[in-house]
């Protein structure tokens, strides 16, 4: 196998992950839309180098259309979650001066009331899950609160791993693609958890293909 059908060979299997890992996020959102009842439900990206929030996966109201929308991270309730790393409930997000309201009519979609929460991996925020407009229930709140949060330890995880995808898919740009190869074998080999057991998974499917030379 030459250097070059190697190269997109990895670059194959790195866009199939990603594929799989938002496939995975829009799951998310999905069941978590049904599960409450609400009108929709969004993941927000934490972008760090451009210090923006990125729509991730939408089920329901901006399915359609919000998909990669950009706003500054510190924007709106999303931010507030953001920044202060703490789970926030809702119901009427008019009387919040912590709600982006002038943002939220440029979406076309202005909820009522929301729930959201931050999305941790092992310390680090990724960023937002947010359920729209769910049907009101005070006496529910802390309850909901604690199955959000179960969904937000799967975002995060599917999150980590669209990262880490996008990483590999960055590493194997432009020239050197072999030698960045073995860095992110290296990267590999470091990581923890459930992050680990898909990655090496990539890494198999390369070494097959190595034998294949």
């Amino acid at each position: 196998m030459t250097d070059e059908a190697l190269r997109a060979a990895v670059a194959a299997g790195v866009l199939s992950s990603e594929e799989g890992f938002r496939a995975l996020l829009d799951s998310v959102v999905e069941v978590a839309r049904a599960i409450f009842g609400a009108r929709a439900a969004s993941i927000f990206l934490l972008d760090e180098a451009r210090d923006e929030l990125v729509f991730e996966a939408i089920a329901g109201e901006g399915s359609d259309r919000l998909v990669g929308t950009r706003v500054p991270s510190g924007t709106g309730i999303a931010g507030w979650v953001l920044v202060t790393r703490q789970p926030l409930v809702i119901e009427d997000v008019g009387s919040d001066t912590r709600f982006a309201g002038d943002f939220a009519q440029t979406t076309g979609y202005v909820p009522r009331g929301l729930m959201a929460v931050p999305l941790l991996h092992q310390e680090r925020v990724l960023g937002v899950l947010e359920v729209l407009d769910r049907p009101k229930r005070p006496q529910f709140a802390l309850r909901e609160m604690e199955l959000l949060g179960l969904f937000a330890g799967q975002a995060a995880i599917a999150l980590d791993l669209l990262l880490a995808a996008r990483r590999a898919g960055a590493a194997l740009e432009g020239t050197g693609e072999l030698e960045r190869v073995a860095a992110l074998a290296a990267r590999v080999d470091a990581l923890e958890g459930s992050a680990r057991e898909p990655a090496l998974r990539l890494l198999a499917d390369l070494e097959a293909l190595l034998g294949q030379r």
